[in-house]
């Protein structure tokens, strides 16, 4: 299975990326992809126009365009014989110009190494973080020591089996088709996760007259409907990899009760998870981005690498212009 076709890495001259770029063509060798490498230099300012001597700002632009061009070719020289690259330097703001390009080319993924070396030690109001909300193909953060070939791929699924929700779902099976591509690409273990919880076990036990009992039995139901759900998934996913001839794939599943912002995290440290494959949209639909709430604690704990993927209809506010 080709999880992408057209990918876009947007270089972060602040951190080693030798290793990201790296899985970057190796994913568009794997996929039968395209590949355009881009950096995004800032707009010539008064200031700099002051202390670059006086040059004009044409020139002081072409310059600087210029020097990381020469960084780009460097950066992607060593694999010019395993793909045809495209590369390009572009002006303005790198998420607004990220987006852009992927509004205009159609890239179904982008690549980019995360900002801190840390990973993610506070996204508000970075680069990461504006994309993470943005940009509407799946975002690609990769640590700065990524490996060649990762070991263990967490995904994380969420639904509510009360309230079926056709945007949920429909962002689940493309949680779980990437996952099982880049699983058996890398001959990884694959585990797939589901957080749950029981609400209003609190109230029952203050208003039932056997507080133990109905407490027992209210959580016992709401498990029941989450297992339930879950094995469905399961099943879909067990029909998905016979069916794309990855038979050898044996995920693992995880049913675990908590909170997410805690849970997934924990569950990605207890695999030594490589990547952590997760939505960034919540029940409430496509108007409820978990950016910012959940999603957003899960990201700021993890230290691995995550591919964050948004539903199909979620339509990016950044124009294409």
């Amino acid at each position: 299975m080709n999880a992408f076709k057209n990918i876009l890495y947007v270089a972060e001259s602040s951190v080693a990326q030798q290793a990201s770029i790296l899985r970057a063509v190796s994913l568009a060798e794997n996929n039968q992809a395209d590949l355009t490498v881009i950096d995004v230099v800032p707009g010539v300012a008064a200031g700099m126009i002051a202390a670059s001597g006086g040059h004009a700002s044409a020139e002081l632009q072409a310059v600087m365009v210029g020097e990381r061009r020469k960084q780009l070719e460097a950066l992607i020289e060593p694999y010019r014989t395993r793909l045809d690259i495209r590369l390009d330097v572009l002006v303005g703001r790198t998420f607004l110009q990220a987006i852009r390009m992927v509004l205009r080319n159609g890239h179904d993924l982008l690549i980019k190494p995360a900002e801190n070396p840390g990973f993610m030690q506070r996204l508000f109001g970075s680069i990461d973080m504006q994309l993470l909300r943005n940009c509407p193909c799946p975002l690609w953060l990769t640590r700065e020591n990524e490996k060649e070939k990762y070991e263990n791929i967490l995904a994380a699924v969420d639904f509510d089996p009360d309230l079926p929700d056709a945007v949920e779902q429909d962002l689940n099976q493309q949680i779980l088709g990437v996952a099982s591509a880049l699983a058996f690409s890398d001959f990884a273990a694959l585990h797939v996760l589901h957080v749950w919880d029981a609400p209003g076990e609190g109230m029952i036990k203050i208003w039932a007259n056997d507080p133990k009992a109905a407490s027992t039995d209210y959580v016992s139901g709401v498990l029941a409907g989450h297992e339930a759900a879950f094995n469905q998934l399961r099943r879909q996913l067990g029909d998905r990899v016979g069916k794309d001839g990855n038979e050898y794939l044996a995920p693992e599943f995880h049913l675990q009760r908590g909170a997410a912002a805690t849970a997934i995290p924990g569950m990605a440290r207890e695999l030594a998870a490589d990547l952590v494959i997760m939505g960034t949209v919540a029940r409430t639909g496509i108007a409820g981005l978990l950016i910012g709430n959940t999603a957003e604690a899960v990201l700021e704990q993890l230290q691995c690498s995550v591919l964050a993927i948004k539903p199909s209809g979620f339509v990016s506010p950044v124009g294409p212009a």
